[in-house]
């Protein structure tokens, strides 16, 4: 019980780095808000100065408040401390995460993901680490704020709704697949939900950019510094190419595992029906992508429906219906 109870006090500072990351992230997305502002002002002051010096003055530095909305942003102050410390504090967190629910397996004496709150604990792991992957090989630290603040919100729901003590599982779970299918389960979902919110930040750009009157604003500046709509898409749809590859592999395991528990591949209980409408849902939206040239924000809003089958199919389907998984809490 020990490592258990360590493993709980872990999550807890797992959560409380990524609420530091939150911050530290949001922070610094609200000084590339005033990135514009502060463009504007210099313009002011090289006008005074130029009209001082008898020189000439361009266009916009004749009159800075004409600059106008579709201008181009700012450039990216150089010095970004605050994404930086949001990225360490990141990694920080993964680790005190992964320590955790190694502990929890151990302490368990099987593998970590056997009830609602394992599966809530790696999944925020895994999304946690795919942020913070890719952002080894592109800066996406623009997503910081939005999958740190998730994440802070599933292991508080996790600590405080889903926690069950750490104890062996039913014989039924006692198999290999517990390993292969869940844990595939839980990659794609920690995927799923980077590539949800790539594709939810990729219809604030475009409501943006379209001169939006709420999103037009000053304070929603930041988002001129983030990645175009277009590299947002095609950040999503390499992420969800991957998840539906993996849930793929997790129906099919599902089924083999259901022959050899229950003796059939399968009997339309709550949880495989709704996995399967997470499937179809995503197969849509690759295939109106892909061959019917759905772009933008069709296909962005079609993610955004994709991951609230998945949400739903991880807590409504468990909380509200009974089947073959309730026992499980999976």
């Amino acid at each position: 019980m020990e490592l258990a109870n360590l493993s709980v006090l872990l999550v807890w500072g797992a959560a409380t780095a990524l609420a530091v990351a939150l911050i530290a992230f949001s922070v610094d997305l609200s000084r590339l808000s005033g990135a514009r502002v502060d463009a504007r002002d210099a313009a002011r002051t090289r006008e005074r100065v130029a009209v001082a010096a008898g020189g000439d003055v361009s266009p916009y530095e004749a009159d800075a408040d004409a600059v106008p909305a579709d201008a181009p942003a700012a450039p990216v102050p150089a010095n970004r401390k605050l994404a930086g410390v949001g990225m360490s504090v990141t990694w920080l967190a993964a680790a005190l995460l992964l320590v955790a629910i190694v502990l929890r397996g151990i302490a368990a004496g099987r593998t970590p993901w056997a009830n609602m709150y394992e599966f809530a604990l790696v999944g925020t792991f895994v999304a946690v680490a795919v942020f913070a992957g890719v952002n080894t090989r592109r800066d996406v630290r623009y997503l910081g704020a939005f999958v740190t603040g998730l994440s802070v919100l599933f292991l508080v729901l996790a600590q405080e709704k889903f926690f069950v003590e750490a104890m062996g599982v039913q014989p039924a779970l006692q198999k290999y697949w517990l390993v292969i299918h869940v844990g595939v389960a839980i990659v794609a979902t920690g995927i799923f939900t980077v590539a949800f919110v790539t594709s939810a930040l990729q219809l604030l750009r475009d409501a943006r950019d379209n001169g939006s009157p709420v999103l037009g604003s000053r304070r929603w500046g930041w988002l001129d510094h983030t990645a175009t709509p277009v590299a947002l898409e095609s950040l999503s749809f390499r992420l969800n190419s991957v998840a539906f590859v993996l849930w793929t592999f997790t129906l099919i395991g599902g089924a083999i595992w259901a022959e050899d528990a229950w003796g059939r591949y399968w009997g339309w209980d709550p949880k495989e029906v709704w996995s399967f409408i997470v499937w179809v849902v995503y197969a849509a939206y690759l295939h109106a992508r892909t061959t019917r040239g759905w772009s933008g924000t069709r296909a962005a809003w079609f993610v955004v429906a994709g991951y609230a089958c998945v949400l739903f199919n991880f807590t409504g389907v468990n909380l509200i219906f009974n089947g073959k998984h309730s026992y499980s809490g999976l």
